[in-house]
């Protein structure tokens, strides 16, 4: 598409409002009595009348779904694989913003029902467009991938299938009505919610489950073969990237873990946003995600 289409589209966004038209759209809802805001973005792929897919892409502690928007580069894959993304915000103050997806001590994080949030977004996208219901999921980094595994317990008649970047389950307990494919993507040197994670330094105001706790609960619940199929996936020139398997869930569902080998706490594919959350492996989170959301619609 030119720059110049690419213009005149983004005009006619703004003038006519137009939830159909590709591009950006702000949104407020109102939840328990709390204005929320989003952002949809439609690919320009979009036709009206053509069940499409539903992305929830949910930011890390400390960001705006403007801000996720921007450090996924979730837009650009939306656009070329034609589905909606839709980047909600958190609560808190200004762009310090997180998700009650549990594990915050207490006094500390949001309280917000934002498993509410999310179905009152999807309920009202239903309504003004045309999105395929058996093809909506959920994907988050850190804090926004807590709240991912939170929404596949809570939200799983609703939730197809989700992806984790840099997060683990915060829960103390999941209970899905229906098995919820799984993808979790880590590096292994995260240095903001560790791979190897301890009572030392896991983060002194939260009380969330290991990488490896994490996956074991979810191949448990959705009935994986314990012992995983292993392969590597990276290029000789990128940080190594090993995907373990766990297949022969029930209802066809699986549970991925991806190590990213002296990867940091970064969305792989997309350059850290600073230098101290570490490395990030060129291979691409965008497309795993989007492969693996294609190969699990709701059944």
């Amino acid at each position: 598409m030119s720059v110049l289409h690419t213009l005149i589209m983004t005009w006619v966004v703004a003038v006519s409002g137009d939830i159909h038209q590709p591009g950006d759209h702000p949104r407020t809802t109102k939840v328990g009595g709390v204005d929320r805001s989003y952002i949809v973005h439609i690919p320009t792929g979009y036709l009206r009348g053509n069940p499409t897919p539903l992305v929830l892409c949910l930011h890390g502690a400390g960001m705006t779904g403007k801000m996720m928007q921007n450090v996924s580069g979730m837009s650009k894959k939306a656009d070329e694989a034609n589905f909606i993304v839709v980047f909600p915000s958190g609560t808190g103050f200004g762009q310090l913003l997180t998700w009650n997806a549990g594990g915050f001590q207490k006094g500390v994080g949001s309280k917000a029902d934002d498993v509410a949030f999310m179905k009152q977004i999807v309920d009202e996208l239903a309504k003004d467009l045309w999105i395929d219901q058996n093809r909506i999921h959920a994907c988050g980094l850190s804090n926004g991938g807590m709240m991912s595994y939170r929404l596949a317990s809570e939200l799983s008649d609703r939730i197809a299938s989700i992806a984790i970047v840099a997060g683990t389950v915060a829960l103390e307990d999941c209970k899905p009505k229906r098995p919820v494919p799984v993808l979790h993507i880590h590096g292994t040197a995260d240095n903001i919610v560790p791979f190897q994670m301890t009572e030392k330094n896991m983060p002194p105001f939260m009380k969330v489950k290991t990488v490896q706790d994490s996956i074991k609960l979810w191949v448990k619940l959705n009935g994986c073969t314990e012992q995983p199929e292993v392969e590597q996936v990276s290029k000789p020139d990128d940080l190594k990237v090993v995907r373990k398997r766990h297949n022969n869930g029930k209802n066809g569902s699986e549970v991925i873990l991806v190590e990213v080998e002296e990867g940091g706490h970064t969305w792989p594919g997309m350059p850290p946003p600073l230098k101290v959350f570490g490395k990030s492996a060129k291979v691409s989170a965008n497309d795993m995600i989007w492969d693996f959301f294609q190969k699990h619609p709701m059944k």
